[in-house]
Order: structure tokens, then C-alpha cells, then sequence
């Protein structure tokens, strides 16, 4: 591994109330000739706004429609489009899936790229790789880019009228963030940006740790009500730019690894991408033998925010047979659980899996929170 150290970042990051009537704006100095990416529901929802800052700009407003998962296939037949239509910028707009595959599309046609997520569900908007699966859910490889997206642009009231599940399983993606951060600065491993962790990168992911914990639940009151809080600023600060940066150029261990491994189990196929993450998170917590405090008052906070921290409620037990074949994933060569600051084997996440269900039904009975219940997709 080369010992230097590598950030990356967006070329623009805008965020704010109101932040979509500046696109047009913002994609006039990137290319002339978009094309937008969406899934039917973002672009019901958000559509007219796109097209009127677009107009606005004299661009012309072109649309994709984009469903399921970030497949080979999909990636392709959208730099397919590209190429008919002559596009020079592609946006996506929406979430994480369609954000990936744009970002994948966009460089196998060598044109400009920019992001528009409708919730801040998760850090995919600002960075250099996406994560490509097969028809099933199935995770298959990360694909890296040699940038980052040109523009990233979030309007916070648009997440505060997204379902607070979005903005929830946001949370749990970027909780991951500084405990993967930190178990790779320990350790000699690389990061997604291709070198040793930076010490701003490093920052960064404690940052949006920070934050989290500071704001989460006030935010997703402002989403419930429908309203823009300087909470929720912070906590789409984390969710987006503080995690995406702090992940890539601070580095992914076990977390993200194990929610890999957790899409060979066809029951979490439902579940967000951050769901599934805070499973690998605790997970991480137990595996590397962090403190008791620690633990507990992770699931505790976890519990409070909704995220899952049990096997229970993602449909597994400690017996599944499906665990053996997760940590098998988990642990393949390349993973990034080969961060972690120690040798990580299959049996090891197999024995941290099965004892997260006894922590999190244990820390629930002596703080009075509800026991785990099965998440209904």
C-alpha cells in the first residue's frame, strides 16, 4: 500500500431550502445538453422544478426514467442514451440507485456528471465509485472513477418532505462513517480515494459522528413535520457531504463489508442500504471488542432513531443458515473489512453476528425501549 495520503471531493457542493431553483444555474457552466435520470416517483415529486430551473437556463430538459437496482445492464443502456441523444452533463436525480448508475454512466461515456438526491438517504451523491449489484440486490463490485461528481446539489426542504425513513436510513449510513474511519487509521489499510487515510478525511467522518449524535432526532422531527430546522441542515450535512467525504478519503472497514455480505440473505433485500449498514455497524463494535459503554449506548441511540440493531428486525436469527454464507462475503479478498486494524476471518463476523441479537434484546430491557420487531419492507 503507497504511504501517501489522498482526498477527494466534489467540484461543488450546494445545499439548502429552495437549492433546486439554482440548477439550471449550476448545470450551465457544466455542459449544455443534459440528461436527467430518475425513477418515476423523484420525478413526480420533484420533476416540475427540475424542468422550470432548467427552462429557466435555456437547457433543454431531456428525462430517463430509472428503476430497481445499479446493474451492469442498467449502467449500460443508459450510456447508450447518452450517446443517441448527444448528452454532454447527465444528472441523477433521486436516490442512491440512480445516483450510482449515472455516475457509472457517465464515465464509461466520458461526459460530466452531477448529482440531485431528493432525500439524504445516503453519502453516494459526492463520491468517485459506484456500487453495482445484479438483478437479485446482490452486491458485485465497486466500480472507481478518476472524479468525483462536478456538481453535487441538495434542497433540504425536498428532504424534509421525503419520508423520514430516507432521511433515517441516511443515518445509518453515515454512523458508519467515523467507526470505519477510525478502525482504518489504526490499521495500514487504503481508502476508497486510493492511499492512506488523511487526516482531514479522518476529521471529517468524526465530524459527521458528531453531528449525528448532536441532531438526528430533532431532524427527523423537522421531517415529520415537513420543515426545514437548522437540525436538519446538519444531519443532511452529515448524511451527504461530511460522510461522503469522511468514508472515501477516510476509509471503509467492517461496516460496509458486512452489508455486502448481508445481501446474499434474500430477506434484507427490502431493507434500505442504511438499515443494513447499522447492522454492520454494531457488528464492527462487537467484532473489534469496543467498550461496553460504547455498545450500549449505541443501540440505545440506534433504537431511538429506528434504525435496525438486531437480527430479528431484518429477518435473520443467530441460527439462519443464511449468516454463514454473510460472513463468507463479508470477509471475501478485496473486502474492506481487511481495513480493520487486525486479521478479520468468516468465523469471527459469524460469532459477532449471532451476539449482536443478546446485546440489542439485553440493552433494550434495562433502558426501557421496545424489543426488536420484524421491519415491515
Amino acid at each position: 500500500m503507497s504511504a501517501l495520503t489522498i482526498l477527494c471531493c466534489p467540484a461543488h457542493y450546494v445545499q439548502g431550502a429552495g437549492a433546486i431553483n439554482q440548477l439550471g444555474h449550476h448545470i450551465k457552466q457544466i455542459g449544455t445538453i443534459p440528461l436527467l435520470v430518475s425513477s418515476d416517483s423523484a420525478w413526480n415529486r420533484s420533476g416540475h422544478l427540475v424542468a422550470a430551473s432548467l427552462e429557466a437556463a435555456e437547457l433543454p430538459v431531456h428525462r430517463a426514467g430509472f428503476q430497481g437496482y445499479t446493474t451492469p445492464s442498467a449502467v449500460d443502456g443508459l450510456v447508450e442514451k447518452i450517446r443517441t441523444g448527444g448528452h454532454d452533463v447527465i444528472i441523477a436525480l433521486g436516490g442512491g440507485s440512480a445516483i450510482d448508475a449515472v455516475k457509472a454512466a457517465g464515465h464509461l461515456a466520458g461526459i460530466r456528471w452531477a448529482s440531485v438526491p431528493t432525500a439524504a438517504s445516503s453519502d453516494a451523491p459526492t463520491s468517485a465509485l459506484s456500487v453495482i449489484y445484479n438483478d437479485d440486490g446482490e452486491f458485485l463490485e465497486y466500480r472507481f472513477f478518476p472524479h468525483n461528481p462536478d456538481l453535487v446539489l441538495i434542497d433540504t426542504q425536498m428532504v424534509a418532505d421525503a419520508p423520514d425513513r430516507f432521511l433515517i436510513a441516511g443515518i445509518g449510513d453515515a454512523l458508519a462513517t467515523w467507526l470505519e474511519a477510525r478502525a482504518t487509521a489504526r490499521g495500514t489499510g487504503g481508502t476508497m480515494a486510493g492511499g492512506r487515510p488523511t487526516r482531514t478525511g479522518t476529521a471529517l467522518a468524526k465530524l459527521s459522528w458528531e453531528l449525528l449524535w448532536e441532531n438526528a432526532l430533532p431532524a427527523i422531527d423537522a421531517v415529520r413535520a415537513g420543515v426545514v430546522t437548522p437540525a436538519l441542515e446538519a444531519v443532511v450535512e452529515a448524511n451527504t457531504l461530511l460522510s461522503g467525504l469522511g468514508f472515501e478519503s477516510g476509509g471503509l472497514a467492517a461496516a460496509h463489508a458486512i452489508h455486502n455480505g448481508l445481501t446474499a440473505a434474500p430477506q434484507t433485500h427490502g431493507l434500505t442500504h442504511g438499515q443494513k449498514v447499522n447492522i454492520g455497524s454494531l457488528t464492527q463494535l462487537v467484532l473489534e471488542g469496543a467498550p461496553t459503554q460504547e455498545v450500549e449506548d449505541f443501540v440505545e441511540f440506534t433504537t431511538r432513531v429506528g434504525l435496525p440493531n438486531s437480527l430479528t428486525e431484518i429477518g435473520l436469527s443467530p441460527d439462519s443458515p443464511e449468516l454463514t454464507a454473510v460472513a463468507a462475503d463479508a470477509t471475501k479478498e478485496g473486502e474492506t473489512i481487511h481495513n480493520m486494524p487486525f486479521p478479520v476471518t468468516a468465523e469471527m463476523v459469524l460469532a459477532a453476528l449471532k451476539a449482536i441479537e443478546g446485546i440489542s434484546r439485553r440493552v433494550r430491557a434495562q433502558r426501557g425501549l421496545p424489543e426488536p420487531q420484524l421491519i415491515q419492507h
